[in-house]
């Protein structure tokens, strides 16, 4: 039998701090050599894309899983849909037996969320206080959660270029966390005054320059996913400490990409893969004034862990529907 998980079944599932940790246990296995490298397939069209991610997780059981995600910026606004929807299949990988197909949506937001918590807890300050966030939807709402379980913010700014959503993330996240969040027009202005940048935004062009940063800033790029995106100018990534989720994938279609293209850097001058940094065989931050970035194309080995983590509870609890799909 096959469980299908919905996406209100996942959310209950599957916790923040649960999927960071599974997340990080991903990663390391990564840096250890131990995981095969996750593999990703990408298909645009007319006002979006598709892409497949596909990796396998070792363990009793083995786990392989492919996630098919469609995402499309304009949905939200055109036709009241959410921008990334998908499916992802679990198997058992040593038998390649089917074991569940899930909702992918809340697990691509937790565990993007979640691989910045990673990063962040080795490559930000410790007692990095502010954080500005670029694109207040609902990843952006995920970080900001995220980098609250690791870092003891006490304030953050919000910048979109819709001004009423950024207010309206402003007040609802200051509820949420209980921290002074607050609306910004001025991105140079409040990235400046942060200690942590995020951008999550389906942006085509850069638009965080180099000369925002103060020294010491930890930022972690998350919007660009496919070639065509870009949130930052390349010579950010020519003068930082650049750590990819996974090197190939980054050269491919991150920030990482862009700087390639440019001539600002090489692959050889990216510092590391976060599995590296996490398993301890290549360094996070060493000094205070040092600027790193985060290169998060989101992978795989985040989608794997994380459905593995959410189907053994399922299991457990009884929740989901379980099908015949040879019947």
């Amino acid at each position: 039998m096959t469980l299908v998980l919905k996406a209100s079944e996942v959310r209950e599932l599957l916790s923040l701090d649960e999927c960071i940790a599974a997340v990080e246990a991903a990663f390391r296995l990564h840096g250890e050599g131990r995981l095969p490298p996750p593999g990703v397939l990408g298909a645009p069209v007319d006002g979006g894309g598709f892409h497949v991610k596909a990796a396998i997780l070792p363990g009793e059981p083995s786990y392989f899983a492919a996630k098919v995600n469609g995402n499309f910026s304009a949905n939200p606004r055109r036709f009241g849909l959410p921008a990334i929807q998908g499916v992802i299949v679990l198997a058992d990988a040593g038998q390649g037996r089917p074991l569940a197909v899930l909702d992918s949506t809340e697990i691509t937001v937790l565990r993007t969320g979640a691989a910045t918590a990673v990063a962040a807890k080795r490559l930000a300050r410790p007692e990095s206080r502010v954080a500005t966030i670029c694109g207040c939807g609902l990843q952006g709402r995920v970080q900001l959660r995220a980098l609250s379980r690791v870092l003891p913010l006490a304030r953050a700014f919000a910048w979109d270029v819709d001004a009423e959503r950024a207010r309206a993330y402003a007040s609802e996240m200051s509820l949420d966390l209980r921290i002074d969040v607050a609306p910004s027009a001025d991105l140079a202005a409040a990235v400046s005054a942060s200690d942590v940048c995020v951008t999550c935004t389906p942006s085509r062009s850069p638009f965080l320059e180099a000369g925002f940063l103060r020294s010491g800033t930890f930022v972690a790029a998350v919007g660009a996913d496919s070639a065509d995106k870009q949130e930052l100018d390349p010579a950010i990534l020519s003068s930082a400490k650049v750590v990819a989720d996974v090197l190939d994938q980054c050269a491919a279609i991150g920030e990482i990409h862009h700087a390639l293209e440019a001539g600002r850097m090489t692959r050889e001058s990216v510092h590391a893969e976060l599995g590296e940094v996490v398993a301890g065989r290549k360094s996070g931050r060493t000094s205070s004034t040092e600027i790193t970035v985060f290169d998060s194309t989101g992978t795989a080995l985040q989608d794997v862990a994380a459905a593995a983590l959410v189907y053994e509870k399922a299991a457990r609890s009884g929740a989901g529907t379980a099908i015949a799909l040879d019947g």
